[in-house]
Parts: C-alpha cells; structure tokens; sequence
C-alpha cells in the first residue's frame, strides 16, 4: 500500500453516550493509514489490503475464474477480486445487507444454513478455484467460547472448499493466533499440495487473526 507523509494522530472529544471504548475505537480508525488509503482507492474497507497483499505473497488470484467469497460483507475482498480479475465470477454470502456490487452475485443468509452450500454453488455455474473466507463470529466476551465459534465457521469453509473447489484450486481463511486446528490442518494438508499461515502488514498487530493460505487442491481427500 502507497502511504503518503504521516499525519499527525487524531482525537476524539467524548461526546454525550459516547463510551471510552467507543472513543477509543473512533481514534483509531482515524488514525489507521489503511482506512485513509481505502477510502482514498473506494474500497469498502480495510480489509481490502489484506487480500491484496496475500495475493501479492501466494498469487491467490492468478489464475481465478470462479470465486466465492465467504463472510462477503461489506464487499472489500470481492471489490478486490473484480478489480484484478474483472473476467471472473464471484458469488458471496454473508448474513448482514451487503450493497450491490458490479460483477458479484450476493446472497444474504446464513453460510451453516443447509441449503446455502448449493446456492453458491449453482449461482457459480462451475467449481470455484479459489474460495475465501473473511468470517469471524460475533464475539460474546468469553475468550474460549469466541474462539471454538470463530473454529466452526473456519471448519465449514474448509469442508464447504474441498466439497467445491476445482482441481488446483486454492482456499484462503481468517484464522485466530495459534492458526488452525491439528484436525483441520490434517484435512487441509491431506488435501491442498502447500498449506501456509499468514499474518498480512494489513491486519492489526494488536488483533489476534491470522490467516490459512492452501493451494494446488488434489480434488479430494
């Protein structure tokens, strides 16, 4: 990412409801380069750099055809994604609204939902070679319940990638600090040719994810 001259840090007044953790939330954002520089580039949010730059490591997109983007919204991977590959087909689920985006057919329900597999798949039109997972579930505050959550929308997305993917197809996916589990990292590694974990510049020092790059999928376990 190109970052002009470092501004000077920004501040907020707390205003009247606003909390210290709110507060503390609105600095940073003001302050963090990226946001600056995804707003500047019309990305829908930072996350947008953390594929650019894992595609810039692993070549993630190279050869994409077919995507499916898990966890879509706000839509910054898929803006990435049309703006490198603007040929290929996206499809995307998440269970937030998710503005229209050119290019990329959304769907707004719950990926664990038994239907949402299919629907992906047939909007698609063929297997993907490249699926992406940015979900995370909603933290509730208890470090190990968050984390078995966040685990269990990883493991969907693995299984949902080695059921879908085309052979040499490659799965990318937010991960927590530890990175993946021994059970998924077996399936993955039995699987995928290389399997990898990354932590882009892009994502937060301070924040707990990582990210599970594999690539060259065998087609099935």
């Amino acid at each position: 990412m190109t970052r002009g001259a470092k501004e000077p840090g920004k501040r907020v007044k707390t205003a009247k409801g606003r909390t210290a953790s709110q507060v503390r939330w609105l600095e940073r954002q003001l302050n963090d380069p990226y946001v600056r520089q995804a707003k500047a580039d019309g990305y829908r949010s930072r996350a947008a750099y953390k594929l650019i730059e894992l595609d810039e490591k692993f070549g993630l997109l190279k050869s994409a055809t077919r995507v499916v983007d898990l966890g879509i919204a706000p839509g910054g991977w898929s803006q990435v994604v049309r703006a490198r590959k603007p040929k290929a087909e996206v499809v995307g689920i998440d269970l937030l609204p998710v503005e229209p985006l050119e290019g990329v057919t959304i769907f707004q329900m719950d990926f664990m939902a038994d239907e949402a597999p299919a629907a992906l798949a047939d909007a698609l039109g063929g297997p993907p070679d490249l699926v992406m997972s940015d979900m995370a579930a909603n933290t509730v505050g208890h470090k190990q319940t968050d984390h078995l959550r966040t685990m269990g929308l990883v493991e969907a997305a693995v299984w949902f990638a080695t059921e879908n993917l085309a052979p040499g197809g490659a799965f990318v996916a937010k991960v927590l600090a530890g990175g993946t589990d021994a059970d998924l990292l077996a399936l993955l590694k039995r699987n995928f040719a290389t399997v990898k974990h990354a932590k882009p510049p892009a994502s937060r020092k301070g924040s707990s994810e990582w990210y599970v790059i594999a690539q060259g999928f065998k087609g099935g376990a």
